[in-house]
């Protein structure tokens, strides 16, 4: 259920995310209160506006929101906004802009992640601890590697870069990564609505393997037996905290 004061954000004739109204007015400010219809339930875009003017709009509300103070850990990297299919899930086949990535909250956008589980044939699992200096949840702790999809990037790929820049782990014992599924995640946050599809991966690491961050954003590693997972969860992101839960309820069904 969508918490109120969110309302949908529908633009190119595809409800794309949920906005609060305190965003409203950097919107307005780019796209002129003409090309917004507001109802009680809804944020609607012009429909004759094609993607591309959208896309720009969208940066400049995002650049002043930014300035403002509501938008922080600019990335200056960019996400892929996708149309949705008949089942409310995104079409992957109809993408219709990018955006920065830090932006994606405050216009309710749906983003795409990996998140690599790490575990030892001694039934272990290697947390990762996020950096003290991370613009999310800095600090917590976290699956062995996790990050977002960049624009034009696919999932594999993603998956093995993340591997290489979060845990130092090369690309062949990378590339031995299993799907083991995907999930969806939604919440309220500080600045907007997170709405995320997560594809999950496990990866059996050699019992004498230890990560080593390569990019600055892990501040250091702990193997945890399964049987002590339960008791640090609450101090895992969110996210993290998800997918480890689905990854340990998938060892107990073996």
């Amino acid at each position: 259920m969508t918490p109120k004061p969110l309302r949908r954000f529908i633009a190119l004739s595809h409800a794309l995310g949920w906005m609060e109204d305190a965003s409203l007015p950097f919107l307005q400010a780019t796209l002129g209160p003409a090309a917004i219809q507001t109802s009680e339930e809804a944020i609607c875009i012009d429909a004759s506006l094609d993607a591309k003017t959208l896309e720009i709009a969208l940066e400049q509300a995002a650049i002043k929101m930014r300035d403002a103070g509501w938008i922080t850990g600019w990335r200056k990297e960019r996400y892929t906004v996708f149309a949705n299919d008949a089942a409310g899930s995104l079409d992957l086949g109809q993408p219709l802009f990018t955006l920065e990535r830090a932006a994606f909250r405050r216009f309710g956008l749906t983003s795409r992640a990996v998140h690599i589980n790490g575990y030892t044939t001694k039934g272990e699992l290697w947390i990762a601890q996020r950096a003290s200096n991370k613009a999310i949840d800095p600090d917590k702790l976290d699956n062995l590697a996790a990050g977002g999809i960049s624009a034009g990037e696919n999932i594999w790929d993603c998956v093995i870069r993340e591997l290489a820049e979060e845990a130092g782990i090369p690309a062949q014992l990378a590339s031995q990564a299993v799907s083991s599924g995907s999930l969806r995640t939604t919440r309220s946050e500080a600045d907007g609505w997170h709405d995320e599809i997560i594809y999950t991966y496990d990866l059996q690491l050699p019992d004498d393997f230890v990560p080593k961050n390569t990019d600055g954003e892990v501040a250091g590693f702990q193997r945890c037996s399964f049987e002590q997972i339960e008791a640090i969860l609450p101090r895992m992101t969110l996210d993290a905290a998800v997918v480890t839960q689905a990854f340990l309820a998938q060892q107990t069904r073996r």
